[in-house]
């Protein structure tokens, strides 16, 4: 430390700068040669259009469904009309309601849901539905439709675009193949990124800081981007206003989803935990914040007492003599078995300090030590691997997507 207020920072030499400059001109020039000699990171796509039409279809329905169902809300949304209401508690009101209204307008499937609901203790809310609905449906334009189906004359018409192999020579691709510029942009930055990040190999440097704070930025937006839709909208909007959310995101969203209230209290800590970024009201955001804390402490209790403890206990508790499927003995997992109960009884002789690890308990104790190495050891090449295996796709995004040399 020097006698002033900051340390100074020792600048980058002129050879430093020097040879940098020499690693990026390299770079350049060998990524122009590897553009034009090996195509390098060319993709060529295929465009089709894809053109489905709508149609309308109205039919006339007389029929009982349970009031909450989601068949019965997609009715009334096309216009049926509620014409009668029935409370169904008992399975003998369900046969005489067969009985009385038949079986064209109180369907076999529909008295089996009830059924078995009543046996649950839960009476049914049934509405009787009548005039007709209209719905709508989209097919290929140049599929025939089906009868009983008008056409709207709306067609929704777009390109779907696919890439060719990377490996496809030029004689063999489509006449209609295009060259993309875009996703060639976009394997052509992926590289860079990549080698960006490689260069930390070298040291650390302005390309591989920048490679960093890109693949920092993204991934917080992407994953903002993914918990709002899973979040907000797939668990929170679906329930509270699944009219809304069929509209704007999800037009396939099944009619069973109704209001729920249950949600509101979900709902009302979000809106709490957003008053964080409020000058005045932070604290208002400690109280779901607290909540979200205990609900998960409690969650993965559960999940790791199952998945570390009973399961452990599980895998520990069993026969010692195994046998195949035959009846006959089999040695390995005899083996396996009895090798487990020794590791397990040695680890907790370890762990056991109401004793002196001297004599015997103390050579039991150094087995522990060496089943806990051992395990340590397992854990820790398997990160290696798994950190191996991104190495190794990113080699092989490398040399065949990018620079297609294999």
């Amino acid at each position: 430390m020097t006698k002033g207020t900051h340390t100074p920072v020792p600048k980058a030499s002129g050879g430093a700068l020097l040879g940098w400059s020499v690693v990026v001109v390299l770079m350049v020039i060998g990524m122009f040669v590897a553009y034009f000699t090996l195509n390098a990171g060319q993709v060529y796509v295929v465009s089709e259009t894809e053109s489905y039409t709508q149609y309308s279809s109205t039919n006339s329905i007389d029929e009982w469904l349970p009031k909450i169902s989601g068949e019965a809300r997609e009715a009334v949304s096309n216009g049926a009309e509620i014409s009668g209401e029935r409370v169904i508690a008992t399975t003998e009101e369900n046969k005489a309601f067969t009985s009385e209204v038949g079986e064209k307008a109180y369907t076999d499937a529909v008295s089996k849901q009830v059924q078995s609901r009543v046996e649950a203790g839960n009476p049914v809310d049934m509405v009787h539905l009548t005039g007709t609905a209209t719905s709508v449906s989209w097919l290929p334009t140049d599929q025939e439709a089906k009868e009983g189906m008008t056409a709207t004359g709306t067609v929704s018409s777009w390109e779907v675009t696919s890439s060719l192999p990377y490996n496809m020579p030029a004689a063999d691709r489509p006449a209609n193949a295009t060259f993309s510029v875009s996703r060639t942009v976009g394997i052509w930055l992926a590289a860079i990124f990549t080698l960006a990040i490689m260069s930390f190999l070298c040291g650390d440097n302005p390309f591989y800081k920048t490679a960093e704070a890109i693949l920092v930025g993204s991934s917080a937006g992407y994953a903002m981007a993914y918990a709002f839709y899973t979040g907000i909208v797939d668990q929170l909007l679906i329930n509270l206003f699944p009219g809304l959310v069929r509209e704007w995101t999800s037009p396939g969203l099944p009619w069973s989803y109704d209001w729920d209230w249950v949600y509101v209290i979900p709902g009302i800590l979000a809106i709490m935990l957003v008053c964080r970024l409020l000058p005045k009201g932070g604290w208002i955001a400690r109280w779901p914040l607290a909540f979200i804390i205990g609900a998960t402490a409690g969650f993965r209790l559960t999940s790791h007492l199952e998945s570390d403890f009973l399961l452990q206990i599980k895998g520990t508790i069993t026969t010692l003599w195994a046998e195949n499927a035959n009846g006959q003995f089999d040695l390995w997992n005899s083996v396996g078995a009895i090798v487990i109960l020794v590791g397990v009884l040695l680890c907790l002789i370890y762990f056991f300090f109401s004793m002196e690890h001297k004599g015997a308990v103390g050579k039991a104790a150094r087995g522990g030590i060496f089943v806990l190495m051992v395990t340590f050891g397992a854990a820790f090449g398997l990160t290696v691997m798994g950190r191996i295996t991104l190495l190794t796709e990113r080699f092989d995004f490398l040399f065949k997507e990018w620079l297609h040399l294999m």
